[in-house]
């Protein structure tokens, strides 16, 4: 994204990994403003618990408007309990339509085990293929090596702080302090 309010807006990677009955999704914890690198310690991946059923977010982009899609997922999540499906589309529709909301720059990853999926504000809600999903702009870098290690015997947990790792040695904008967050499938 090119845009003048955002200098330099380059996120994070957050990547998700669905295999061996469950989910893994796991974030870097490098915040970066143009080149500058303002903390190494962010935790991306946060746990949701509405109405007693956990779900899992990573997020990539404005911390701020993250956290502002985080509690409307959340409240979406209360009204529709066990739909994350369908507070997903809510979500997307919302973000896409709103004039407030439709200025908001993250996305985000969202699973709660059984379902796994992207939401962007372009109004898209993508579930991934191959049971990989990444986003953030070392997303594709960790994208590429969990796929490749998809073919190995490692668990959901190892591929994903593998994939990351490879990420963070090729993305400038990720670093290797993980926040990871396991929910069964």
């Amino acid at each position: 994204m090119s845009d003048d309010r955002f200098p330099g807006w380059h996120g994070t990677t957050i990547l998700a990994v669905r295999r061996g009955g469950k989910v893994v999704v796991a974030g870097d914890g490098q915040v970066s403003v143009g080149q500058t690198v303002m903390k190494g310690t962010a935790r991306k991946v946060r746990r949701l618990s509405p109405g007693g059923r956990d779900v899992v977010v990573g997020f990539a982009g404005s911390t701020a408007d993250a956290f502002t899609l985080l509690e409307r997922l959340e409240k979406k999540l209360e009204s529709a309990p066990g739909q994350l499906q369908r507070a997903c589309v809510e979500l997307a529709k919302d973000w896409r339509t709103d004039k407030y909301l439709r200025n908001l720059e993250a996305m985000l990853i969202v699973t709660d085990g059984a379902q796994l999926y992207v939401v962007t504000g372009a109004g898209d809600v993508l579930e991934p293929e191959h049971d990989v999903a990444a986003i953030g702009s070392g997303g594709n870098y960790a994208l590429a090596a969990a796929r490749a290690l998809m073919e190995t015997s490692l668990d959901a947990e190892e591929v994903a702080r593998r994939a990351m790792a490879i990420a963070a040695e090729i993305c400038v904008y990720t670093n290797g302090n993980l926040t990871v967050e396991t929910i069964p499938a």
